[in-house]
């Protein structure tokens, strides 16, 4: 649809993001969503050891691994989230992601504040498990809310997470 603008603005997406200390701890989810172009699933499964993250400069990830979200009765191991390898790449293929500074700001501050689960992983649950599309959806929604005029909300501006991903391609 010409002139759709589903992710929105660099303001938008910057003021979306830090009012909301519920889910403060998915700032960083949503940053790799935006100025890296991740799915949400591979932001799941993005690991500390992916991530090489500079005092200063740009930054990359080497995405490894994702955690997509299923019912439980289709996954191998029966949990919500399987690991499992890269879209369209062989299962242990990795794919290098440059980031710019301004995300590799924003992971460094999660990891101070939150540190990381025991596997490695950066995004969890305060319980450690696998954060679901129902509790990233219910912030992002909370956070147009705080940020968005009225019109703009009703509008298909930055409706969902995976808006921030198609975003990206425009930084």
């Amino acid at each position: 649809m010409p002139g759709r603008r589903a992710g929105g603005g660099p303001g938008v997406r910057r003021r979306a993001a830090p009012p909301l200390d519920r889910g403060r701890h998915l700032r960083g989810f949503f940053a790799c969503l935006y100025f890296a172009g991740l799915r949400p699933a591979e932001a799941l499964g993005l690991r500390r050891q992916d991530c090489h993250l500079p005092e200063t400069g740009r930054g990359r990830l080497i995405l490894a691994k994702s955690k997509p979200q299923a019912n439980k009765k289709w996954t191998d191991s029966g949990k919500a989230h399987d690991d499992r390898g890269l879209k369209h790449r062989a299962r242990d293929e990795g794919r290098p992601v440059p980031i710019p500074p301004e995300l590799v700001a924003i992971l460094r501050e999660h990891l101070d504040e939150f540190g990381t689960h025991e596997d490695g992983r950066l995004f969890r649950t305060s319980r450690g498990g696998v954060i679901s599309i129902g509790t990233y959806c219910e912030a992002w929604k909370a956070a147009r809310a705080f940020a968005l005029t009225p019109e703009q909300q009703a509008s298909p501006l930055a409706a969902r997470p995976y808006d921030l991903r198609h975003a990206a391609v425009s930084l």
